[in-house]
């Protein structure tokens, strides 16, 4: 009874308590998640865009490169230009961290970067007496034009080519290849850009109209597995494939030996997706991470920093290192795969935890 009683008179305190004068506060709304806003907007206007605006830029520089090479032909302008293809490679390498977006469905990728060039074929087209201009150059396999056939036209192997080497055709091959790759960057930016096809606004907005991005997370997800997929593609094809066949023909940039340089800028993509910006501070994944787990974020900046310095490594350059420095290549290639297996489990974990 004295139980009974003492519930009675709290209910009535209670009640006197829920009068205008002292109202009684709301239940708390149910969690709704993480805001991954500022990351989202940092990631498209201070990684993506000024990444692929440098490329934009460095590419129309390659271009009046090799057209002043034709003009002016001498060492020093075949230096020139090499030192501008080799430029180019940098904001390109950096972007692979996010091959998602129009790069991938408007086939930007394969038109830009495939490899091993097709020296056959080439040399057959150089060989006869088709029209060499940007259109037909363009109807061609895109193992016949893009990076890795104006280098191939620039350096030979090895960077062996001298200026006595170019043929007419060669420069005509040459500048339309290069026309092809300045176009495709200079629209690859364009598409990402508000002015542009605006691609930036389906991943800003994601959750909140964008008909790519349903929810932020969806987006965000699509972040990671950006990064989960270059360190696949270095550890377990650029460098895997030819180590693993000892076959130099399938090495990345073999003709300039900057193999090891673009697979070092490949995974500062992965740290660029990761820290945020583009050679600026940004909000970066690293803050969700922090925010869920702090000791993760910090090992996970250290293994992308130790497998930058593995690659660093190899002996260089890197076609030659394949039957000589097997040991440093398969300690560089485990680096990379931790990466990969944090992404893909506590990275992507937390993620996928998200509400």
């Amino acid at each position: 009874m004295k139980h009974i009683t003492l519930s009675i008179i709290l209910a009535f305190s209670l009640a006197a308590c829920s009068s205008d004068d002292n109202p009684v506060a709301p239940e708390p709304e149910p969690d709704s998640g993480y805001d991954f806003s500022p990351i989202l907007t940092d990631f498209s206007d201070k990684t993506v865009i000024p990444t692929y605006k440098d490329l934009a830029n460095v590419a129309t520089e390659l271009l009046t490169a090799v057209q002043n090479l034709k003009t002016n032909p001498s060492a020093a302008t075949l230096a020139t230009a090499r030192a501008k293809w080799v430029a180019s490679r940098t904001p390109w390498e950096k972007s692979e961290g996010f091959l998602f977006g129009p790069v991938d469905f408007s086939g930007f990728d394969p038109a830009l970067d495939s490899w091993p060039v097709n020296r056959t074929d080439l040399e057959g087209v150089l060989g006869s007496s088709d029209p060499l201009t940007k259109t037909s150059v363009n109807n061609l396999a895109n193992e016949l034009k893009g990076f890795h056939t104006i280098e191939f036209l620039l350096f030979d192997e090895g960077g062996s080519k001298t200026i006595e080497d170019f043929t007419p055709r060669q420069y005509d091959y040459l500048i339309a290849a290069t026309e092809l790759l300045k176009d495709a960057a200079v629209s690859l930016h364009t598409s990402w850009i508000a002015s542009g096809e605006n691609f930036r606004a389906q991943v800003v907005n994601a959750g909140a109209g964008s008909s790519t991005y349903t929810t932020q997370k969806a987006a965000v997800q699509e972040m990671v597995n950006g990064m989960i997929g270059i360190a696949d593609e270095v550890g377990n094809g650029k460098i895997a494939d030819p180590f693993t066949e000892q076959d130099t023909r399938l090495v990345e940039s073999q003709f300039s030996f900057n193999s090891l340089l673009d697979f070092q800028d490949n995974m500062r993509s992965i740290q660029n997706v990761y820290l945020g910006g583009y050679n600026v501070e940004a909000a970066g994944l690293d803050e969700f991470v922090k925010s869920k787990d702090s000791a993760l974020d910090q090992r996970f900046q250290a293994e992308i920093q130790a497998a930058i310095t593995e690659i660093g490594k190899i002996s260089f350059p890197f076609r030659d290192a394949l039957a000589t420095d097997a040991a440093q290549i398969t300690a560089a290639q485990q680096a990379i795969a931790t990466v990969q297996q944090t992404l893909e489990g506590d990275i992507m974990s937390l993620v996928l935890a998200e509400q």
